[in-house]
């Protein structure tokens, strides 16, 4: 075991090792452009106020080098400036080697340039706490950097903290160079009979097989979880219910599964902040932001294995019993260079996202740009959702993508099982039945994708009131748009390497007016579905009717309205 721990310790820091592009202090963006240009009533978010007291952590027994535990020096520092009242603690440069840090209420976790904090690959530093994780309430291995009903906390500086992310997790011998597969191999852990995943330990394995969605559904008190420990990876940064709380300025590399999850938070501000995980790392997100009041996020660079900025609200009745949904939220000036997607609401949003601003942000190779996902037995309402001035090269998949059938696979296993999301049996309406409406998508320009715009809503609840204006795209495929009522495409520029162009199926009340395609593209737009109704086509580009619109025979003879 010990050589499990060295050997993947070792190249988890190696390989995943990086300075923080990010710089703690004065944030890039001012308060008045943070604010300026928002669709609706914005509090100031308040960040916390902490005492001007300080102490380090060598003060308190740290050594540096990343041999000896530090762990019990980061709880004496922290208790000592605690009792003070609050202030900072200050980790300076060095490696430092430590189990999971718990925060408290007034205190700032300062860490100095060159400071790199890694945590430990003892798993039984880690105990099992009663905690949320995929929007369940379950247990979870302690998170490495957490806080729970908080006041006044603050985690800021020029630092890395590497969560060795690798002991944790599954691989698949498909995510590595054969020298990154043998090298895992020859560290420890377990290799499947068809010598294609390998495993950490044969309790990861059992939780695995007794598991849906990384969740032990049949497991009920902390004894029976126990059983599975290594299997419960945690998120590494926790904060629960906390208020007043700030990021400023760190990396965070090489979680075990999710990044930063801020769970039921108020007045939230990250900034200047940067999360690089593998991009095999299984449920590597960057940031899931769930059920929290007041939130900022901007200036900050995200590389992950999944969904980078992920915005969610529980999962399932959960999620809707708990009832709070992510509600005033501003996403400004971030980049992800990797990710399932690069802003995502959803799949678990249960307790509804309403009142969300996103603009100025780049995504580089993200499976799916803006991605919004749910389900049937979801239930919530994603409301009031105004994005715009987003740059997109180089997407796997959809650019911009709704699809309300989410499976629970990513973006690029969809595809590579040919799943279109297509389920056309019409269910009743329930409080299970998610809705997503008054969506505002603009000024999007997207260089190099599989398909420009997906849109699938529900043939029980349609996609309603979705605004797409001012799109550029360079796509295999263009738009497809089934199940949606109230959708609205305006100034269109669609360069596409399939026809047809637009692709509508079962879909009410749209409105096109201005579309530009490949020249020559034949057919430019089709047409389906019973129950398509009220499309009216202006400045489509539409020549030749005969030869560039088609429309299906079930389709009503006076559905279809082309204004020339």
């Amino acid at each position: 075991m010990n050589s499990i721990k060295s050997t993947v310790a070792l190249f988890s820091v190696v390989l995943f090792a990086t300075v923080s592009l990010a710089q703690s202090g004065s944030p890039k963006i001012s308060a008045s452009d943070l604010y300026s240009g928002l669709e609706f009533k914005m509090p100031v978010v308040a960040e916390p106020v902490i005492p001007a007291n300080s102490v380090v952590i060598t003060d308190f027994g740290a050594i540096s080098g990343g041999q000896v535990l530090c762990t019990i020096a980061f709880r004496d520092a922290i208790e000592a400036i605690s009792r003070k009242g609050g202030g900072r603690v200050v980790i300076p440069r060095g490696t430092w080697l430590t189990g999971p840090i718990s925060l408290k209420s007034n205190i700032e976790l300062y860490s100095e340039k060159g400071a790199l904090v890694i945590f430990s690959t003892d798993k039984s530093l880690y105990p099992l706490v009663d905690t949320n994780f995929e929007g369940f309430h379950t247990y979870r291995c302690t998170s490495p950097l957490n806080g729970r009903n908080l006041e006044n906390v603050a985690i800021t500086g020029h630092g890395v903290f590497d969560g060795s992310g690798d002991v944790w997790r599954a691989v698949k011998k498909e995510k590595l160079t054969e020298s990154q597969w043998k090298k895992l191999v020859a560290s420890g852990g377990i290799v499947n009979e068809k010598g294609n995943t390998w495993y950490p330990s044969q309790q990861f394995i059992n939780g695995e097989k007794m598991s849906a969605m990384n969740i032990p559904r049949n497991l009920r008190t902390k004894e029976e979880f126990e059983q599975v420990h290594d299997f419960l990876r945690p998120v590494m940064v926790s904060l629960v219910a906390c208020k007043k709380v700030l990021i400023d300025g760190p990396t965070f590399q090489n979680s075990p599964a999710w990044c930063i999850h801020p769970l039921l938070c108020e007045d939230l501000t990250v900034r200047n902040t940067t999360v690089k995980n593998p991009w095999y790392s299984q449920n590597g997100d960057g940031i899931d932001i769930e059920s929290c009041k007041n939130a900022v996020l901007y200036d900050s660079n995200f590389d992950c294995g999944d969904d980078a900025i992920c915005i969610k609200s529980g999962k399932d009745k959960e999620g809707r019993d708990r009832g709070k949904p992510t509600v005033n939220l501003v996403i400004k000036n971030c980049i992800v260079y990797h990710g399932h997607g690069g802003v995502t609401i959803g799949s678990e949003m249960s307790g509804g996202v309403r009142n969300m601003h996103v603009s100025n942000c780049t995504f580089l190779g993200t499976d799916v740009g803006l991605r919004f996902k749910s389900n049937r037995g979801r239930g919530g309402v994603v409301e009031n959702i105004y994005i715009s001035d987003i740059e997109m090269i180089n997407i796997p998949s959809q650019a911009i993508s709704f699809n309300l059938f989410y499976n629970g696979k990513s973006p690029s296993e969809d595809s590579e099982a040919g799943a279109d999301g297509q389920q056309p049996k019409l269910l009743p309406v329930t409080e299970e039945t998610p809705q997503f409406k008054n969506i505002f998508i603009k000024n999007i320009s997207c260089k190099g994708a599989f398909q420009g715009i997906f849109l699938q809503g529900l043939p029980e609840m349609n996609l309603l009131n979705i605004h797409i204006t001012h799109i550029q795209m360079e796509a295999d495929y263009g738009l497809i748009c089934m199940d949606a009522t109230g959708i609205q495409i305006k100034d269109l520029k669609l360069i596409t390497k399939k026809s047809p162009v637009m692709d509508f199926k079962n879909s009410h009340h749209i409105t096109v007016d201005g579309l530009a395609a490949t020249s020559g593209t034949t057919p430019l737009i089709h047409i389906s579905g019973s129950k398509t109704e009220d499309i009216v086509l202006k400045n489509s580009g539409i020549t030749d009717a005969g030869k560039q619109l088609v429309v299906e025979k079930e389709v009503s003879a006076n559905a279809v309205k082309l204004d020339k």
